[in-house]
C-alpha cells in the first residue's frame, strides 16, 4: 500500500477517540493516524497520547487555539504532505464512520481516482436512526450545494474522504475559507472546477451514540452563504 494517513480531528471526544483509533489501526495496520485536537478541554489529547503509546503509528496535532474543522484540517494536511505521505484519508471521531471501509475508500485512489468519497445517498448509502427532519435537511442542502455548484456527486457535505496527495495540492486546501463543514463542500467544489475525478461509494452513517454533535447555526450559515456565493459568482462569470 502507498504511504497512506488517516486524519482525524477532535473536538471534546474523550469518549470516543480510544474505541475509533483501535477500530482504525484493526481496519488499516499498515497505516498511520493523525489527530488533530482543536484545544479540546476535556483531555481527548492526553487519550490519543496513551492510545498511541499502546498501538503506535499515531500521532496527535494540539491546535495552539479553537481553528473549527476547517483550520484543523487545514493544519492536518500540512504536516502530513511534509511527511510524504501518497494517500490522505479523512474522518469522523465520533463513529459516525465505520473504519472497516477505510481499505475500500483507500482503493479508490490506489486505482487512479483523485479522490474517494463515502456518500449516504448512492445506491447501498443509508443513515439508519436519524428523524425525518434531519434528514431532509441534509438530503435537500445536498441537493441544493451540488445544484448550484454543478458538482458531480451526491454527498458533498461527507467528511469521509480518501485524497491522492497531488490532488490535495491541486486544489490547493490551504487558501480554503470555510471554518465549519464548509470545509468538505469547497475542497469538493475546486476539485471539480479542477476536472479531477471523485468517485463516490456506499456508507451506512450511525449516528453518535456518545458526546454532543457539532453541528450549529452558525456552521449551518456558513455553509449556505459560501454555496450561494460561489453559485452566484460562477453564473456571473460564465455571462
Amino acid at each position: 500500500m502507498p504511504r497512506t494517513v488517516v486524519c482525524i480531528p477532535t473536538y471534546c471526544e474523550v469518549d470516543n477517540v480510544a474505541e475509533v483509533l483501535r477500530r482504525t489501526r484493526d481496519a488499516v495496520p499498515d497505516a498511520d493516524v493523525l489527530v488533530a485536537d482543536d484545544s479540546s478541554p476535556d483531555g481527548t489529547a492526553d487519550v490519543v497520547k496513551q492510545v498511541a503509546a499502546d498501538l503506535g503509528q499515531i500521532d496527535v496535532l494540539v491546535n495552539p487555539g479553537k481553528v473549527g474543522l476547517g483550520g484543523a484540517y487545514r493544519r492536518a494536511f500540512a504536516v502530513v504532505l511534509e511527511r510524504g505521505y501518497e494517500i490522505v484519508c479523512q474522518m469522523d471521531a465520533d463513529l459516525s464512520h465505520d473504519p472497516a471501509v477505510l481499505p475500500e475508500l483507500i482503493g479508490i485512489v490506489e486505482s487512479g481516482d483523485a479522490i474517494g468519497i463515502g456518500s449516504r445517498y448512492v445506491p447501498g448509502g443509508a443513515i439508519p436512526h436519524w428523524p425525518w427532519h434531519r434528514r431532509a435537511l441534509s438530503r435537500y442542502g445536498n441537493r441544493y450545494a451540488c445544484g448550484m455548484l454543478d458538482l458531480p456527486v451526491h454527498d458533498v457535505t461527507s467528511g469521509f474522504r480518501s485524497f491522492s496527495a497531488d490532488a490535495l495540492r491541486a486544489i490547493d486546501y490551504g487558501s480554503t475559507r470555510a471554518t465549519g463543514y464548509g470545509f468538505q463542500i469547497e475542497c469538493a467544489y475546486r476539485a471539480a472546477r479542477l476536472g479531477l475525478s471523485m468517485r463516490e461509494m456506499p456508507i451506512v452513517f450511525t449516528d453518535r451514540v456518545r458526546g454532543a454533535s457539532k453541528l450549529s447555526t452558525r456552521v449551518a450559515v456558513e455553509e449556505l452563504a459560501l454555496v450561494s456565493w460561489w453559485g452566484v459568482r460562477d453564473r456571473a462569470l460564465r455571462r
